[in-house]
């Protein structure tokens, strides 16, 4: 079954930036004075204004209706939740806004869907004696800080970038018909935290399968030499590419491969950047590209237990009503991590503190398929990732057809099954009765 990229694009629209910034007003009024018994403050970071203001006023809406549905079951041990929100748009409105939620008084603070903000965050948001709770941010180091006080209920880098490699081994390789060890992978990978994080995920996946990576070409995401990273995926000659990148350098490689007449078995991405944005920008040329990411609205909701199949209808139903159309990853995103939050932790936490509201995280124990994104739950306590959920969810899809996919692996996820086949674009480099180029 497709997913069309007309029915599930994110909204990019002014009506969304008009919607955000109404629920940044509601969700800042509270009814009551601060620290009344009836009124729980939980503080917020987005980057609401600016160039990510779409995805990440998504997640922050996602996050907003968990709050809204939990205060309409009641709240939290008899308190409405209010959030106390900061739009940080660069790291140096970070601390200021950080020192301003302490001073009211917030024992957790919600955030920050960017990686370059999102740790940061984490570690001042630890080090002012607050719970930081990641809802939707990639890089390991958001919880590799050894912090125990910072959580993060998605996937994180090497959870993306491990899928891929395993998609590769698992699901790709036997379809070559080779063996792992006798195929060969290179990396493309922009140059920061994040999609660093994600490659070496993904190196460590192939190497513990036994399949080569024949190179890695790093490039600087906002001034790239595509020139330079050609000649280095031609010299090298690989079977498989993973690309570890963002949506317009994604988008920019993907022409510049595409251009160069460049052939490879399989193309993957790897960073949550292959979305329906970059199928939109594509059209033709993104199809048969794999994409390695959250679940987005149109994975089988097989994959959720009966309670979770329920709430994911009542959220998208609620999104659909307020804001329009389906809801996107980032909202998908943001609304799981904050349930996490609100409906599975705070509950059963001995007070509104921190280390209380901590503890009460580290027992929460769901199985796979409990959380609407099909997520579990169960917080890491090695100290290398302590805090990161061990049961985050992560797909792999694939464009099938100009703006329409479909999700590939895993199974329980799955709406269609791996195709291996010829794509929009032609190569002068093709072996002889080699799939046309591009995949």
């Amino acid at each position: 079954m497709f997913t069309s990229v007309v029915s599930a694009c994110r909204r990019r629209s002014s009506a969304l930036s008009c919607a955000v910034g109404a629920a940044v007003l509601i969700a800042g009024c509270a009814p009551a004075v601060a620290g009344a018994p009836s009124l729980l403050r939980i503080g917020a970071i987005f980057p609401l204004t600016g160039g990510t203001a779409a995805d990440a006023g998504d997640e922050y809406l996602g996050a907003l209706i968990a709050v809204q549905m939990v205060n309409a079951g009641g709240g939290v041990q008899g308190r409405q939740i209010s959030l106390d929100v900061r739009s940080v748009d660069s790291v140096d409105q970070i601390a200021p806004a950080v020192a301003s939620l302490r001073r009211d008084g917030v024992p957790v603070v919600i955030g920050a869907y960017s990686s370059q903000l999102s740790i940061p965050a984490a570690a001042m948001v630890a080090r002012a004696g607050m719970v930081y709770w990641e809802t939707g941010a990639v890089a390991d180091q958001v919880t590799g800080q050894g912090s125990p006080l910072v959580f993060r209920v998605g996937a994180n880098g090497a959870d993306l970038g491990g899928n891929s490699g395993r998609f590769v081994l698992q699901q790709l390789v036997p379809r070559l018909g080779a063996s792992a060890g006798s195929s060969s992978a290179f990396l493309v990978t922009a140059d920061d935290a994040y999609a660093h994080s994600v490659a070496a995920g993904a190196r460590a996946a192939l190497s513990a399968g036994g399949m080569p990576v024949a190179g890695e070409a790093v490039y600087n995401p906002f001034t790239p030499n595509w020139g330079a990273v050609i000649d280095q995926i031609r010299t090298a000659h690989p079977d498989v590419l993973l690309l570890s990148s963002h949506v317009p350098d994604g988008v920019a490689f993907r022409r510049a491969f595409l251009a160069a007449g460049l052939h490879v078995k399989a193309f993957i991405g790897t960073t949550m950047a292959q979305c329906t944005d970059f199928g939109a920008a594509l059209g033709a040329d993104a199809v048969g590209v794999f994409a390695s990411d959250r679940p987005d609205y149109g994975f089988n909701d097989r994959a959720l237990s009966g309670g979770a199949r329920t709430l994911f209808q009542r959220f998208s139903a609620t999104w659909s009503k307020d804001r329009g159309g389906l809801p996107t990853e980032e909202a998908i995103s943001g609304f799981s991590a904050a349930w996490a939050l609100f409906a599975n932790a705070l509950p059963h936490a001995l007070g509104m503190n921190a280390q209380a509201i901590a503890g009460a995280a580290r027992a929460v124990d769901l199985p796979n398929g409990s959380l609407p994104n099909g997520a579990g739950l169960l917080f890491s306590t090695q100290l290398d990732e302590l805090g990161q959920n061990v049961r985050a969810a992560a797909d792999i899809w694939q464009w099938q057809a100009p703006q329409q996919y479909v999700v590939v692996w895993p199974a329980t996820y799955a709406t269609g099954s791996v195709e291996m086949g010829s794509s929009a674009a032609s190569s002068a480099e093709t072996p002889q009765g080699a799939p046309s180029a591009g995949w």
